[in-house]
């Protein structure tokens, strides 16, 4: 099994926070094709890292996904998808091992 992760930024780079509905799209999305999700929304974690020598930062929420099979070519899909949407120069999808225990 897999457990896939979205990085989702809260706002764009204006600061400009993101409307609920983009976020409520992501989860129905997600809900429909995998049977539910997990969200971290409450805290959000604080990334940062450097572009051109110029420190960077985003507060991002975390939505999640256990599935049996990584489809990568979907989610290379829905990742571009969900990244114009939000309006991103990238979006980081990653996915893990694990065993359900």
């Amino acid at each position: 099994m897999h457990l896939v992760q979205l990085l989702l930024p809260l706002t764009d780079n204006e600061h400009t926070p993101f409307p609920p509905a983009l976020y409520a799209q992501v989860r129905a999305d997600l809900t429909a094709r995998f049977g539910g999700l997990t969200a971290y929304v409450r805290a959000p974690a604080h990334g940062e890292w450097e572009d051109d020598g110029e420190r960077v930062h985003d507060d991002v929420v975390i939505y999640e996904v256990m599935v049996e099979v990584l489809d990568r070519a979907w989610w290379a899909h829905y990742r571009e998808t969900v990244r114009v949407q939000f309006r991103q120069e990238a979006l980081v999808v990653r996915a893990l091992p694990f065993e359900r225990l």
